[in-house]
């Protein structure tokens, strides 16, 4: 499924549920009350210290939301062309909604 891993400093929950909205019409979305051992905000979004932990959301230091995307070939519903699929949805969706905002 795919999933959000976004800034718990700075959340900016908009523009997650934006991305995931724009990624749930290619393939599922994580459902799970945790993820990765984290509790869910909302379907398919967790937050953590992104700075803290070093992961990719944090290198731009800009003033635009950024996230982590991941997404995996984990069920019969999920192919290599639909992780990419997801992806694709992933960017546009979140280009979308900074260009709306």
């Amino acid at each position: 499924g795919f999933y959000l891993v976004g800034d718990s400093e700075n959340p900016h929950l908009e523009f997650h549920q934006s991305i995931i909205s724009g990624v749930e019409k290619v393939t599922h979305i994580v459902t799970d009350e945790n993820i990765i051992g984290e509790p869910a905000k909302t379907n398919g979004i967790i937050l953590v210290p992104v700075n803290t932990l070093g992961l990719c959301g944090s290198i731009t230091g800009g003033k635009c939301p950024a996230t982590t995307t991941e997404v995996y070939p984990d069920s019969p519903r999920a192919t290599d062309a639909i992780c990419n699929d997801a992806q694709v949805a992933a960017i546009v969706s979140g280009i979308d909604y900074v260009l709306q905002h």
